[in-house]
């Protein structure tokens, strides 16, 4: 989930004078490497800024600037070592507890990348114990409390934020809640509307909002998902939360062909070099063992160094693509510990009933009946009976 997280945050810096933080994208000459060409505006800018940057490094608003940059690189590549180069550019404040308010939202955006919610969140609560209408800090509050499915003191995030930042981004952060909480069809009708109803809707708005509307008819089996996913695709820079979504929906119908194309080129990206690898195993492509000892080594170098982002798909790469359930559900029960998406249920169902792990079925059962999750492919695993409305 960091991935959408990041790119909402990402998405917030460059909304406009409603939020805190200005977008000034820049980078160092060892990430630009990474980055698209070096004949392009957005290498040429990142190489500007950094310089100006490097010029004074106690400086807030280049350092802040900087920062953002890395993380708007983040957002594009899925290299997770931009974020630690936008920690290194905050370094005078890192760990000042009186930070300026700047530098406390772009610290909680690189915090919760690490899954480190709960420290994201208390950085956050600084800002608006200072500035209670800060736009920004609510939403990306907001975002990071649903994603822990903490939704009561999200939905009052959202609620605030009416009035204060664009409607569009009031109405996608309440969607996201309801989606998930028994009233999704209303959510959705809602959403659409208001997407359909305002004169301008900005291109990550645009993103995250159909992005968001396919999500939820991809839950309930409507067929209106794909027009959803494929507006979003056409509606602003490229986004890797997408593209895996996305990616899901072509995978759950069959349609393993199409994701190769869309990921060929995205392999530097541990969730979609997973899914590249599931599509490649459907369609007995030789080069899917390549991809998964790709895969296999990346996990072990990421457990070696501690690192627990990516359990999801751990738990995905050890149930589908090395058939071993049992493997599988740790990394599954372990991430539902952290964070308390859809995905998060359906893969912890998928282990658990491969596993037949009766004490996990139970635990997705009753998440079920708990929130009103309107889910088929879950409901079904567990045999709860939900279904959408």
């Amino acid at each position: 989930m960091t991935m959408r997280i990041t790119a909402v945050i990402a998405a917030l810096l460059v909304v406009g004078n409603v939020f805190a933080v200005p977008f000034l994208p820049t980078d160092d000459a060892q990430v630009l490497e990474h980055l698209p060409g070096r004949n392009t505006a957005q290498f040429r800018e990142l190489k500007s800024l950094q310089a100006a940057a490097a010029q004074a490094p106690n400086d807030l608003t280049r350092a802040a600037a900087l920062a953002t940059g890395y993380i708007r690189a983040s957002r594009l590549e899925g290299d997770p070592r931009f974020l630690g180069y936008a920690q290194a550019a905050l370094a005078p404040w890192w760990k000042d507890p009186a930070a300026p308010t700047a530098v406390l939202i772009l610290r909680a955006t690189i915090l919760q990348s690490s899954h480190q919610f709960d420290a994201a969140v208390a950085n956050l609560n600084t800002v608006l114990q200072r500035a209670p209408r800060n736009a920004q800090a609510l939403l990306t509050r907001a975002t990071v409390l649903t994603v822990q499915g903490k939704y009561s003191p999200a939905r009052e995030d959202c609620t605030r934020l009416f009035g204060i930042a664009p409607e569009i981004y009031a109405v996608i952060c309440a969607t996201a809640i309801d989606g998930v909480t028994g009233k999704a069809s209303a959510a959705y009708a809602g959403l659409q509307r208001t997407l359909l109803a305002l004169p301008h809707v900005d291109g990550a708005a645009a993103v995250w909002g159909q992005t968001l509307l396919g999500e939820i008819a991809h839950r309930h089996g409507d067929s209106a998902d794909e027009g959803h996913f494929r507006a979003a695709l056409s509606a602003g820079d490229k986004d890797l939360y997408l593209l895996g979504a996305y990616c899901d929906w072509l995978l759950d119908q069959g349609r393993a062909a199409e994701v190769i194309p869309l990921l060929q080129n995205e392999t530097r990206v541990d969730p979609l070099l997973l899914r590249l690898a599931l599509a490649q195993q459907a369609l007995k492509r030789p080069e899917a063992a390549a991809s998964i000892e790709t895969l296999r080594a990346r996990f072990e170098a990421s457990h070696a160094r501690g690192d627990t982002v990516h359990q999801r798909e751990n738990a995905r790469f050890e149930l589908f693509l090395r058939g071993d359930p049992r493997r599988a559900l740790p990394y599954a029960v372990a991430n539902w510990q952290v964070q308390r998406e859809p995905a998060d249920l359906r893969i912890l169902a998928e282990a658990a009933a491969a596993a037949n792990d009766v004490a996990a079925l139970e635990t997705v059962r009753r998440w079920l009946t708990e929130t009103g999750l309107e889910y088929e492919a879950v409901a079904a695993l567990v045999g709860s009976g939900s279904k959408a409305q």
